[in-house]
C-alpha cells in the first residue's frame, strides 16, 4: 500500500491532532533505589484519579438493556458528553448491554453497576476503524481493543459489574490456531509478517492489519495514558490479553477478578509502563496471571522504555502459566519489580516467579523482589528463568537477568525449586533466596548458565541449604 503521511495515519486511526512521539513528561526516567526501601516512594507517586460528581447514564443516550441492541453509539455519545462537560462517571446501570469498541477520553470513569454486564459483540467489524496499538509487543494498525484510550489523562473503569468479551471456541480464540481437524483461518501468517515488518524497519503507518489478518484485539488497553484506574470489575471470555497498559504512568489495578481460559489470556500485562500498582486481584487465566513486558525485538529496542516501579501485592493466582512473569516481549527491559503477600495455588499454575526471554528479544531485567508469598502447588517450579524461550540463543542480543531476591517464600508442592537456564556467555547472576521453605519438591534443581545463586536458610524437603552456586 502507499505510504501514509503522519496526518493521514492519525486520521485513519481516529487520533487526529495526537502525537505519536512519546511526550517527555509521560514516562520521564528517574533513578529508583534498589531493594524494598524503594516501595514507599513508588506508592506515594501512584495516586488514582478523581472525578467530578457528574453522572451520564448510558440509557439517557439510547442504550437498551435487552442483551440484543447494539449500544456502541449510545455509549460513545455518553463518553463524549462526559468529556466535554469536564469529566465524571459514565454509568452502565444494571442489565445486559451489547457493545462494540469503547474509546475512553480524558476525565471519564466508565462505571458498571453491581449487576451490569457489558457484552462485547462477536463481529470483528465492531472494532473498526483500525487504531494504533500493539500486538504481542509490536506496534501496528489493528482492530481496536475492546476498551481503548490514547494519550488520555484521568481515566477509569470501575464498579462491580462484568465485562464479557464473548470469546469462545468459535469466536476469536480459533484465530490463535485452528482446532484439530479444522482448516479455519489463523493469525500465523499475519503474525510472521508483522514481526518481519518491524525487523525491516517498516513504518508503523504501513503495518496495516485488521480484517483478514486474524490478529486478536486485547481487551482493555490504555495507550500512552496518565493516571489510570481499573477497579472492581470482573473480566471474562477475552480474545487474548485482558488488562494491557502501554507506555502509561500512574496506573492502579485493584480488586479486579479475571476468569478466562482462552489462548494468550494473560490477566494483567503492564508494558513499557512505570509506577503501577496491582493489588487485591484474583487471576484465573489461560496464560500468565501477571506478565510484565516492554516491547518485542526491534520495536522494544527502538522505543527503549522499560517497565519499572511495579508493585504487586495481596493478589490470588489460580490457573495460569505463571503467577508473576517478566517477558517474553521484554526487549526494552524491566526493573524495580516488587511482589508481596500473594497466594498462588493450582495444579494448573505452572510457576510462581518466571522470567522468559532469548537472544533475539534480549532486554535487561534487574532488581526483582518477591517476599511473603505462599504457594500451595505449582506444576513446574517456584522460580523459572528461561533464556531458551521460543527462538532460543539464535540472536545477537543476549539478555541480562540480575539481582533477583526471594524472601520468606514458601511452597508445598512443585517439580523443582529452581529451574534457571541462562547462557554460558550470558549467565543469570545474583539470584538470592532467603528464609524460604520449599516442600514436596520432586526433582533436583535445573541450573545452567547461573553465577551466584545464593541460598541462605532455605529448606528444601526439610533439608537446610546455605550455599552459593555457580553452574
Amino acid at each position: 500500500m502507499p505510504s501514509l503521511t503522519r496526518r493521514e495515519f492519525l486520521t485513519a486511526a481516529g487520533l487526529a491532532g495526537a502525537s505519536l512521539t512519546l511526550a517527555p513528561s509521560c514516562l520521564a526516567w528517574q533513578e529508583t533505589p534498589a531493594g524494598w526501601g524503594a516501595v514507599d516512594g513508588i506508592l506515594r507517586r501512584i495516586v488514582p484519579p478523581k472525578f467530578p460528581a457528574r453522572e451520564f447514564d448510558i440509557t439517557r443516550y439510547g442504550a437498551k438493556a435487552d442483551a440484543a441492541s447494539d449500544c456502541t453509539a449510545a455509549i460513545r455519545e455518553a463518553i463524549a458528553a462526559c468529556h466535554q462537560a469536564g469529566g465524571g462517571r459514565v454509568v452502565v446501570p444494571n442489565g445486559v448491554f451489547m457493545t462494540g469498541a469503547i474509546h475512553l477520553k480524558s476525565g471519564v470513569n466508565l462505571h458498571l453497576a453491581d449487576r451490569a454486564t457489558l457484552k462485547f459483540l462477536q463481529n470483528p467489524a465492531a472494532y473498526l476503524p483500525l487504531v494504533f496499538t500493539r500486538f504481542e509487543g509490536v506496534e501496528l494498525m489493528n482492530y481496536s481493543p475492546f476498551i481503548y484510550a490514547f494519550e488520555a489523562r484521568d481515566i477509569a473503569v470501575t464498579g462491580r459489574g462484568t465485562l464479557d468479551g464473548q470469546a469462545d471456541a468459535t469466536h476469536w480464540w480459533p484465530w490463535k490456531s485452528s482446532p484439530a481437524g479444522s482448516t479455519g483461518p489463523t493469525q500465523v501468517a499475519a503474525r510472521a509478517r508483522l514481526i518481519e515488518a518491524q525487523a525491516n524497519g517498516v513504518p508503523v503507518a504501513e503495518r496495516v492489519f485488521g480484517d483478514g489478518h486474524y490478529l486478536r484485539p486485547n481487551f482493555l488497553q490504555p495507550y500512552r495514558c496518565q493516571n489510570v484506574l481499573i477497579e472492581g470489575v470482573t473480566i471474562v471470555n477475552s480474545p487474548m490479553w485482558e488488562i494491557h497498559p502501554v507506555l502509561c504512568s500512574n496506573v492502579t489495578v485493584r480488586d479486579v477478578k479475571i476468569s478466562t481460559h482462552g489462548p494468550n489470556n494473560d490477566g494483567c500485562n503492564p508494558e513499557s509502563s512505570r509506577d503501577v500498582l496491582i493489588e487485591r486481584c484474583v487471576f484465573d487465566t489461560g496464560d500468565d496471571c501477571i506478565a510484565i513486558k516492554s516491547g518485542r525485538n526491534d520495536d522494544g529496542r527502538r522505543l527503549h522504555t522499560p517497565s519499572e516501579n511495579i508493585v504487586i501485592r495481596n493478589c490470588q493466582m489460580k490457573d495460569g502459566h505463571g503467577g508473576v512473569v517478566i517477558g517474553s516481549e521484554i526487549s526494552g527491559g524491566a526493573r524495580h519489580i516488587y511482589a508481596e503477600r500473594c497466594q498462588m495455588d493450582s495444579p494448573r499454575l505452572d510457576r510462581a516467579l518466571r522470567f522468559k526471554t532469548n537472544s533475539v528479544r534480549g532486554g535487561v531485567i534487574e532488581h526483582v523482589y518477591m517476599r511473603d508469598v505462599t504457594v500451595g502447588e505449582v506444576a513446574e517450579s517456584v522460580m523459572t528463568a528461561d533464556f531458551f524461550y521460543e527462538e532460543g540463543d539464535s540472536g545477537k542480543y543476549p539478555p541480562v537477568l540480575r539481582d533477583v531476591e526471594m524472601l520468606r517464600v514458601t511452597s508445598k508442592k512443585s517439580k523443582y525449586a529452581f529451574l534457571l537456564r541462562g547462557y554460558p556467555h550470558a549467565p543469570v547472576t545474583n539470584v538470592r533466596a532467603v528464609d524460604c521453605t520449599f516442600d514436596g519438591v520432586a526433582q533436583a534443581d535445573v541450573l545452567e548458565g547461573v553465577r551466584g545463586l545464593t541460598l541462605r536458610n532455605v529448606r528444601v524437603n526439610g533439608q537446610v541449604r546455605n550455599e552459593t552456586i555457580d553452574k
